[in-house]
């Protein structure tokens, strides 16, 4: 946990955890800021919110604004982790090929400087809410029981990314072109209702980001409930996959791991 915790102090400070890695100038410990990711979620949240918030009427989304960045607090946490884990071994490979360090640090702390960037994002939800009208209730403070189930989806996939990415490098392209398909098929800016019955089932019984921006929103939005689809199997759903997801990821990585330092 030492190596994970000084390669994640390098990446706040902007560090090379190659250049910095014998700690010298990460020893004064972790600096808290607002990561620029922030800034751009919030104003991003705006601009959407401007552009499509007349294209639904108030019957059908409350609170266009909370609805939508709920949404992309939950989505954005699962993408750039992933996009960033996806590197996490091939972007080492100096490192793994003079010392020894557990290959899934360098992936786990990936996970987890993106988990502390969502954290971050809470905190600018908090304010669109405070300026909107949003209801502040005892249900957020169940924030941690949803994002939980995010993270472990979400460190199951990056492992799982990373360790396909040794092997094949266009692997990245690929799933840049599926993380967009995996967004507009995540009822973010509009509501499921909006898609065809037939896709309304595919999207809230086959995808797990559906489960986890709903769940959030069940949190963020008093009186917001899924459409075709229970919540008891939301919750199970969601569950389910990010521990199904975890247990491949970690088979796949420990699978290949020992052939990292051929490929790198």
């Amino acid at each position: 946990m030492e190596v994970v915790y000084v390669i994640i102090c390098c990446q706040n400070k902007g560090l090379c955890p190659i250049q910095r890695f014998d700690g010298t100038a990460c020893e004064q410990g972790f600096e808290i800021e607002i990561p620029p990711q922030c800034a751009g979620l919030f104003v991003e949240c705006i601009i959407m919110a401007i552009v499509f918030s007349k294209m639904f009427t108030r019957a059908s989304i409350t609170n266009f604004p909370v609805y939508l960045m709920s949404g992309q607090v939950m989505f954005n946490f699962m993408n750039l982790s992933t996009k960033s884990a996806i590197q996490s071994i091939n972007g080492s490979a100096s490192l793994l090929k003079k010392t020894y360090v557990p290959k899934y640090v360098f992936t786990v702390s990936k996970i987890i400087s993106g988990l502390i960037d969502c954290v971050f994002s809470m905190g600018a939800l908090l304010i669109v809410m405070l300026f909107t009208g949003g209801e502040f209730t005892w249900r957020l403070f169940l924030f941690p029981l949803v994002l939980a189930q995010n993270f472990v989806f979400t460190m199951g996939l990056g492992l799982f990314l990373a360790a396909t990415n040794v092997f094949f490098r266009d692997i990245q392209y690929i799933y840049n072109a599926i993380t967009t398909a995996w967004l507009y098929l995540t009822p973010m800016f509009y509501p499921i209702e909006a898609l065809p019955q037939n896709l309304q089932y595919i999207v809230s019984h086959l995808n797990p980001m559906y489960s986890y921006v709903s769940q959030f929103r069940m949190l963020t939005l008093p009186g917001f409930v899924p459409v075709g689809i229970s919540i008891m199997w939301l919750i199970i759903i969601g569950i389910v996959s990010a521990f199904l997801m975890l247990i491949i990821g970690l088979w796949v990585f420990v699978k290949t791991q020992d052939k990292f330092i051929l490929y790198i």
